[in-house]
């Protein structure tokens, strides 16, 4: 009777870690989320951060940003743009996770496409918001990316923006920077707006010139034949204007 109650209790737990397995292999991330929220209040989780992949594209400028090297953020540029991840030191992106492999996926961007995950047939698999990866899956921003146990995000950067200077009444509530910085911050500031107003003039613009022969007016193409015409009338006109010199 005991024996029967024993082969029971295996099999059942047999069948528990069975269902655990499957659930894992199909929704690894959320169980990762609720591990991580059980031990939120716990010390030794008072220092975790979220792990995360950011592809940034700046013009002819193409790199990632990610804290997973050594859990600190940096930025990382690749000649060929193929950024690889696993346990050995040389993957672009290393760290030292047990269930990856040596060399277990890459992210790899192509221009004009945008950033794919691949996967070098690893032993644990990768998965992108819990789908298995067989074959280069296109990455979206907020996509949830696993890699044996290692999961994080993965966030695209769509554009970049110049914002426009700080009134003053602003900038005097912020921490007083040194005179030179200062002085030079505000030399940049100067050009700056100088350029957006000289970039914010129409087309055409005309200048307004006042002289001995009446107003003229000045556009992007210079003079008109008409305007030139009626200058050298004027000039000749005007009295001394054409005197012949004498010689010596």
């Amino acid at each position: 009777m005991k024996n029967n109650l024993k082969n029971q209790e295996i099999e059942r737990r047999l069948n528990l870690y069975q269902v655990f397995l499957a659930l894992y292999e199909r929704h690894g991330h959320l169980l990762d989320e609720i591990l991580q929220l059980e031990n939120l209040y716990q010390p030794s989780l008072t220092e975790l951060k979220l792990r995360y992949v950011q592809g940034f594209v700046d013009a002819s400028s193409v790199y990632v940003i990610t804290n997973l090297c050594n859990n600190q953020t940096q930025t990382l540029q690749q000649p060929q743009q193929v950024w690889t991840i696993g346990r050995d030191l040389n993957n672009g992106i290393c760290t030292d996770d047990q269930h990856l492999s040596r060399c277990h996926a890459a992210i790899q961007y192509i221009v004009n496409q945008g950033f794919y995950l691949v996967d070098f047939h690893s032993t644990n698999g990768s998965s992108v918001n819990g789908e298995t990866v067989y074959q280069p899956v296109k990455l979206k921003d907020g996509d949830r990316i696993r890699l044996g146990s290692l999961t994080f995000d993965f966030f695209l950067n769509h554009q970049r923006r110049i914002l426009p200077t700080l009134p003053t009444d602003l900038l005097t509530q912020l921490i007083p920077l040194p005179t030179d910085i200062q002085q030079q911050a505000l030399g940049d500031n100067t050009v700056y707006q100088e350029q957006v107003e000289l970039a914010n003039l129409d087309e055409t613009v005309q200048i307004s010139l006042d002289c001995a022969w009446g107003r003229l007016e000045y556009g992007r193409d210079g003079l008109h034949e008409q305007q030139k015409s009626e200058i050298l009338d004027r000039y000749f006109q005007q009295p001394n204007n054409f005197n012949v010199g004498s010689e010596d």
